[in-house]
């Protein structure tokens, strides 16, 4: 498949494609006319890398991870190393501390909007009376 077509199943930009090829996350074959050609599972790829990045990992990371995730065939890869792995499990730490981070300042922005809203109740009843 052409990038174009690529782009649209994925809804990542065509320079965003290319970008991915540059840094070894993506891998096209060339037409006759010097025209990138994808494999159908590059859709697969092109999503997984988006789930990556958006959990925070950079570029240079998904790179050294991808080609540990499994081989074609389904099995492990044999690049899985254990040093790769506690740097993922570090990865994966940091991510839990940022979820319960948020957590917790959801939790206060509820309480004060629960407090506010509580103060300004009757503080409406007050402007319906005076302007009734």
């Amino acid at each position: 498949m052409r990038i174009g077509e690529l782009a649209r199943h994925t809804g990542v930009s065509e320079r965003s494609l290319r970008y991915y090829e540059q840094q070894g996350l993506l891998v096209s074959e060339r037409t006759p006319g010097g025209h990138r050609d994808y494999p159908e599972r590059a859709v697969d790829r092109v999503i997984l890398i988006q789930e990556l990045l958006a959990a925070g990992l950079h570029s240079k990371k998904i790179a050294q991870l991808l080609p540990c995730m499994r081989d074609p065939d389904g099995a492990p890869n044999e690049r899985a190393t254990p040093a790769l792995l506690r740097e993922l499990s570090a990865e994966r730490d940091r991510i839990d501390r940022l979820m319960a981070d948020l957590a917790t300042s959801r939790a206060v922005l509820d309480e004060v909007i629960s407090t506010a809203a509580q103060e300004l109740s009757p503080l409406d009843e007050r402007i319906e009376l005076s302007a009734g």
